[in-house]
C-alpha cells in the first residue's frame, strides 16, 4: 500500500503531502480544482510518459515521491532483492523500516526525467516492471490492465486459482522450445561434425598406426647411434681401454691400472715407516679396484659392438615414422600422447552429439504430450472460471448502474500460434487467448473493451471485475477516476459500497463528485484551488469529521450550505458507517 504521497511543483500543485490509509481513500473537490493531478502523479510513479508542461511554471523541476509498505508483498520484495533495490541489507535498517520502499520520479523543466527506487537510479521502464502490475489505474483515459488483452488471461487465471497451472504450461512450453533449439543446433552442425569426425579419425589413425610406446624415442636414439657409429665406437673404445689397462701386444705405454699398481707398491713400503699413510693406501686400493672394474665393463661393451646393417635399416625406418609424427603432433613424446588423447576426446564428443540428437528426437513426443496435457487442464479450468466470473461481473454491473451491461469472456486463437513449435497445442500462456468483451447497451453485441467502453463505464467494469476477484492474488493499490460518471442516487450508493468492500482486501484511491460514494471513505481529502500572489495554487487537505460533514454537504447541496444539507450529510455518513 501507499503510506504517503508527496507532490512538488507539478502542474498547479506547489507542494502537497497525502497520508493515505489502508482502506478506501477518497479525493473530492470542485471541477477543475486539480484532483486529476493526483491521478497523474500516481501514473508517473508507475512509468507513465511525462508531459513537457508537467512542471509548475517557474520551477526547475517537479517531484512525485511515494512511500510504499511491502509487508504483505513477499514476491515484490524478492524481485527488488534480485535487482539489488532493497533499502538496505538486513541488520542495517530499523526493523520498522525494513518493509518500506521509497519510489521517486523527478521531472526537469526541460523535459528530462529521473526515476529512483530505494534511492537508486533506475530506468523508467523499471517502474512499470515493478509497480505496473501492483498499482492499477482506471480513469477516463486508460485502465492499465483492462485495456491490455494480454492481461485478461491473468485476470481469468486468478479468478480460477489457475496461476500454478499457467506457470506449469509456461515451463512445459519452454522445455519443448529449448529441446527444439538444441535439436536445430545439433542438426545444423551435423555436416560439420561429419567432416570433423573423418579428419579426427584420420589423425588419430596416423598416431595409433605408429604405435609409439612411452620411452621409445630415447631407446631408438641410443640404439641407432650405437649401430650407425659401430666402427668409431670400437676404435675410440679400444684406445680408452688401452689407456686404462695397457696394451697386451707390447710396445705401448702401460695403462692407468699399471700406474696405480706401482703407486700402491710404493705406498706399501712407505706404510712400514709411517702408519699415518694408511688412509692414503686405502684410497689407492679403492682406485685400483674401480679402474679394473671400469676396464672390464668397457671391454665387455666393446665385445658387444657388432655391425648389423639390417637392424640399422629397420631402426632408420622406425625413426622416420616417428619423425613424421613429431613434425605434425609435437617434438616430445608427451606432446604426441596429449594430441592423441585430445583427438580421442573430440571424436567421442562428435559421436556423442549424434547420439544426443537421436535421444532428443525420441524425447520430443513426450514433451509435446506433456504440454498438451497441462494446457488442456488449463483450458478446462479457464472455461469453468469464465462462467463463474461472467456471472459475478454481470451481477455487479447491474448493481453499479449498468442494468443493460453485458460482460463475457471470449477465447481466441493466440496471435503467436503460428510461431509455436511443430505439434505444440499451446503457447507459453495457454492454448487460447482470453479476452474480456463488454456491451453497455441492450441489443448490442459485446466488443473489445477499448472499443466500446467510456471512461466511467470502464472504471465500473474494472470495479466489478476487481470485486469478483477480491480474494485472488496479492493486495494491490487500485485507483478509480470517473467511476461515478453517468450515475447517481441508489446506483451511486452501490458503487460506494462496492468500493468499500473492495477496500477490505486492497488499498483503494477514488476521485469522485458524488457524496453517495465519498461517505464510504476511510480517509477523505478535499482538493482546493486558490489564487495567491497572482498565481493559482492547488492544495490537498485531509478532512476530519467536521470537515467531512461540510464537504459532503457541499457535494450534496452546492455552495449554499444550510443546516438541512449538513443534517443530510450526517445522515449519509451515518448510513455508510452502519452499512
Amino acid at each position: 500500500m501507499i503510506e504517503s504521497l508527496r507532490i512538488e511543483n507539478v502542474a498547479i500543485v506547489e507542494e502537497a503531502q497525502l497520508e493515505f490509509g489502508s482502506g478506501l481513500n477518497v479525493l473530492t473537490g470542485e471541477t477543475g480544482a486539480g484532483k486529476s493531478i493526483v491521478l497523474g502523479a500516481l501514473s508517473l510513479l508507475v512509468g507513465a510518459r511525462a508531459q513537457r508542461d508537467s512542471v509548475r511554471k517557474g520551477a526547475d523541476q517537479g517531484v512525485v515521491e511515494a512511500l510504499f509498505r511491502t509487508d504483505a508483498l513477499a514476491q515484490l520484495e524478492a524481485e527488488l532483492g534480485a535487482l539489488d533495490l532493497l533499502p538496505a541489507a538486513e541488520g542495517e535498517v530499523d526493523p520498522g523500516d525494513a518493509h518500506e520502499l521509497v519510489v521517486r520520479r523527478s521531472l526537469a523543466a526541460g523535459g528530462r526525467s529521473r526515476s529512483r527506487i530505494g534511492g537508486q537510479l533506475v530506468p523508467v521502464s523499471t517502474l512499470a516492471e515493478i509497480l505496473g502490475g501492483r498499482v492499477e489505474i482506471s480513469s477516463q483515459h486508460a485502465s492499465q490492465g483492462l485495456l491490455r488483452p494480454e492481461a485478461h488471461g491473468r485476470y481469468l487465471d486468478a479468478a480460477g486459482a489457475l496461476e500454478a497451472t499457467r506457470e506449469a504450461v509456461g515451463e512445459a512450453f519452454e522445455s519443448l522450445r529449448a529441446l527444439d533449439a538444441e535439436c536445430e543446433r545439433l542438426a545444423s552442425e551435423a555436416e560439420e561434425r561429419l567432416r570433423q569426425h573423418d579428419f579426427l579419425a584420420f589423425q588419430l589413425n596416423e598416431i595409433e598406426e605408429v604405435g609409439l610406446e612411452p620411452g621409445e624415442l630415447e631407446t631408438l636414439d641410443q640404439e641407432h647411434g650405437r649401430l650407425a657409429h659401430a666402427e668409431s665406437l670400437r676404435a675410440e673404445g679400444g684406445e680408452a681401454l688401452a689407456s686404462l689397462g695397457g696394451d697386451d701386444s707390447g710396445g705401448a705405454p702401460s695403462g692407468a691400472t699399471d700406474a696405480v699398481a706401482r703407486a700402491l707398491r710404493g705406498a706399501e713400503s712407505m706404510l712400514k715407516h709411517d702408519s699415518g699413510l694408511a688412509p692414503w693406501r686405502e684410497r689407492l686400493v679403492a682406485l685400483d679396484a674401480e679402474l679394473r672394474d671400469l676396464a672390464a665393463d668397457l671391454e665387455r661393451y666393446l665385445d658387444g659392438i657388432e655391425g648389423d646393417p639390417a637392424r640399422l635399416r629397420t631402426l632408420e625406418d622406425r625413426i622416420a615414422q616417428v619423425e613424421r609424427l613429431r613434425r605434425k603432433y609435437g617434438a616430445r613424446e608427451e606432446e604426441i600422447f596429449a594430441q592423441r588423447d585430445r583427438l580421442q576426446a573430440e571424436r567421442a564428443s562428435a559421436e556423442g552429439a549424434d547420439e544426443r540428437l537421436e535421444e532428443l528426437r525420441a524425447e520430443r513426443p513426450g514433451r509435446v504430450a506433456a504440454l498438451t496435457r497441462i494446457a488442456g487442464k488449463l483450458s478446462a479450468g479457464r472455461k469453468k472460471a469464465a462462467r463463474k466470473l461472467t456471472q459475478k461481473v454481470q451481477r455487479s454491473l447491474a448493481g453499479l448502474g449498468m442494468p443493460d451491461g453485458r460482460f463475457e469472456v471470449e477465447f481466441a486463437v493466440p496471435a503467436q500460434a503460428g510461431q509455436w513449435p511443430e505439434g505444440a497445442a499451446s503457447g507459453p500462456s495457454g492454448a487460447e487467448a482470453p479476452e474480456f468483451r463488454f456491451s453497455a447497451n441492450k441489443g448490442e453485441a459485446p466488443r473489445a473493451l477499448q472499443k466500446v467502453a467510456s471512461g466511467g463505464e470502464l472504471s465500473r467494469v474494472f470495479l466489478a471485475l476487481k470485486g469478483a476477484l477480491r480474494g485472488a492474488g496479492a493486495p494491490m493499490v487500485l485507483v478509480f477516476d470517473e467511476v461515478d460518471a453517468g450515475i447517481g442516487g441508489r446506483a451511486a450508493e452501490r458503487v460506494g459500497r462496492a468500493l468499500a468492500e473492495l477496500a477490505q482486501r486492497h488499498q483503494v484511491l477514488c476521485i469522485t463528485h458524488l457524496p453517495q460514494i465519498a461517505v464510504f471513505a476511510d480517509r477523505h481529502f478535499r482538493v482546493e484551488k486558490a489564487e495567491a500572489r497572482g498565481r493559482v495554487r492547488a492544495r490537498i487537505v485531509p478532512l476530519d469529521a467536521d470537515g467531512r460533514v461540510e464537504e459532503i454537504a457541499r457535494m450534496a447541496g452546492g455552495e449554499a450550505i444550510s443546516e438541512a444539507t449538513r443534517a443530510h450529510a450526517r445522515e449519509l455518513l451515518a448510513g455508510a458507517s452502519a452499512g
